[in-house]
């Protein structure tokens, strides 16, 4: 296993640099592309912590600078979400 295929881009749904690639080398030109063909940024930073590092990659691989690279598009929960429940994921709340 080279380093492409170990290095791990997207912490949150374990994508790496190589999954990036192949999605570029498929076709994804954008950062949101390679969130639909990779899952890279679905998670629960919501690309907070990868997306730079996924901007990066589709720059060297299509030569677009940084700048020219539209970020990913963040979407709201459904309903608004009191801020007490998001400090108990995975517990069991009587209050839901």
């Amino acid at each position: 296993m080279n380093k492409k295929e170990s290095l791990i881009i997207c912490r949150c749904e374990e994508i790496t640099e190589e999954e990036i690639h192949e999605a570029i080398r498929k076709g994804a030109t954008n950062i949101d592309a390679v969130k639909r063909m990779t899952r890279a940024g679905m998670g629960l930073c919501g690309g907070k912590s990868c997306s730079k590092l996924v901007a990066r990659i589709i720059s060297e691989e299509t030569g677009k600078s940084i700048s020219e690279i539209i970020p990913f598009t963040s979407r709201p929960p459904v309903r608004p979400i009191p801020i007490k429940l998001l400090g108990h994921q995975g517990e069991e709340n009587e209050n839901c």
